[in-house]
């Protein structure tokens, strides 16, 4: 089975930084986009940033110029840096990870367990 194990949450001042990491391990045949989606109280969870196995990347206005995903494809992990911290920017941050468990097959979604980012003076 596929696993993702997602770190670096915490309480932050604004104006702070974190770094989230999530791992992604089993018998992954091949992966093709990591992302991570964020969900406040009372919101709709929503996509934060992306990045395909090409390398392009994709984030939400909010985050644009603030927000940094990367990728490092030999330990199948992907790194979500955040800079210039808001207030409401707090929520639960989940890892996604889309990806074929073999050759040929359908892709499928997989989740992390999510990490809380709450940023508060």
């Amino acid at each position: 089975q596929v696993q993702l194990v997602e770190s670096g949450g915490g309480l932050v001042q604004p104006g702070g930084s974190l770094r989230l990491s999530c791992v992604a391990s089993g018998r992954i045949f091949s992966i093709v986009v990591m992302g991570w989606y964020r969900q406040a109280p009372g919101k709709e969870r929503e996509l934060v940033a992306a990045i395909t196995s090409g390398g392009s990347t994709n984030y939400a206005d909010s985050v644009t110029g603030r927000f940094t995903i990367s990728r490092d494809y030999v330990k199948n992990t992907v790194y979500l840096q955040m800079n210039s911290l808001k207030p409401e920017d707090t929520a639960v941050y989940y890892c996604n990870v889309r990806l074929r468990l073999t050759y040929g097959s359908s892709w499928l979604d997989y989740w992390g367990q999510g990490t809380q980012v709450t940023v508060s003076s």
